[in-house]
């Protein structure tokens, strides 16, 4: 059975990022490697994470990618200049000095398609992927793209997630929240990789989901 990891957060930090897919998990062709989402903003090489993840394709590796909110805001940037403010506001700076544009439509296209591409949820028989989390009030909880890219603090539906576990990113949480979960729904991967300097964060995680173990690498970028 191949390796499944599922790793949080990432914004802009691809030394950490490299050194977590290359010397902790040592990943191999065979895995199976899923990215929640925000790999962009705030931290100093979004281009390094996304040409790492095309790198590793190219290559044969098998890495799923999710959209998550930061991903959405670079996509609805130029509909109106409000929009790219907001992104702006909220790390997308940082992404264009790293990408060295001003505008996305100055992007090259596959970077374009890298972002268009991203999924708004993955499902399989052993778990439900997204980005920030479900809305279970919802007459389809995988349907509401707001919530998935944006929604905190939402109550679990276990006869929904009908013995899946419900795994996601979004909300940054201090290392001591996220080495003692359970694991059972909601388990949450975001230890606020990009926020180095705030006590309690500043590292990336992955779950290797068979083994129930969680991978941390301190924040080197």
């Amino acid at each position: 059975m191949p390796r499944i990891f599922i790793i949080g957060d990432i914004h802009g930090c691809s030394k950490t990022f490299k050194k977590l897919l290359i010397e902790k998990i040592a990943i191999r062709k065979t895995d199976k490697i899923y990215c929640l989402g925000d790999y962009i903003d705030r931290g100093p090489d979004s281009k390094g994470v996304i040409d790492f993840i095309i790198q590793l394709r190219n290559e044969g590796y098998k890495i799923h990618t999710l959209r998550g909110n930061h991903e959405q805001l670079l996509l609805e940037s130029e509909i109106d200049e409000a929009g790219k403010e907001h992104w702006l506001c909220n790390g997308g700076d940082k992404t264009f000095m790293s990408f060295g544009v001003g505008s996305i439509y100055e992007l090259d296209k596959k970077y374009l398609d890298f972002f268009k591409r991203t999924k708004y949820f993955i499902q399989t028989k052993y778990f439900i992927l997204v980005h920030a989390g479900l809305n279970f009030s919802a007459a389809d909880p995988l349907k509401d793209k707001d919530a998935l890219l944006w929604i905190r603090n939402f109550p679990i539906e276990n006869n929904y997630l009908n013995g899946k576990l419900l795994i996601h990113g979004h909300t940054p949480k201090p290392r001591n929240f996220i080495i003692t979960q359970p694991f059972q729904s909601p388990i949450n991967l975001d230890g606020g990789c990009v926020f180095k300097h705030k006590e309690g964060y500043g590292s990336l995680f992955a779950l290797n989901f068979f083994e129930r173990k969680l991978i941390e690498v301190k924040n080197i970028d």
